[in-house]
């Protein structure tokens, strides 16, 4: 597999943990989301890409404020697609 960045093939997947909060003062009392997935890491500009487990993904889209889940009533298999971050310093606009 290739980053979609830069399309270098220097990646290497890492097991991560992290908590993921729904934005905005009215949801600092919603409990966050702990998801443990594997990340793809472009080791030539930092790219990074993770796909949320379905179990995880139903908790985010049950509890997601209707704003902020637009695609709520699509399938789980359609939104299974990976979540991307890049980091700011590589990035060229108009290519995320």
């Amino acid at each position: 597999m290739h980053c979609p960045l830069c399309a270098s093939g220097h990646e290497a997947e890492f097991t991560a943990e992290m908590v993921i909060h729904f934005r905005g003062l009215k949801n600092v009392d919603k409990p966050g989301v702990w998801v443990f997935p594997i990340l793809l890491v472009c080791l030539e500009c930092g790219s990074s890409r993770f796909s949320v487990p379905e179990k995880e993904l139903v908790l985010l889209a049950s509890s997601a404020p209707a704003s902020e889940r637009s695609t709520a009533q699509q399938s789980l298999d359609e939104r299974a697609l990976p979540i991307e971050f890049h980091r700011i310093d590589s990035c060229v606009a108009g290519k995320l």
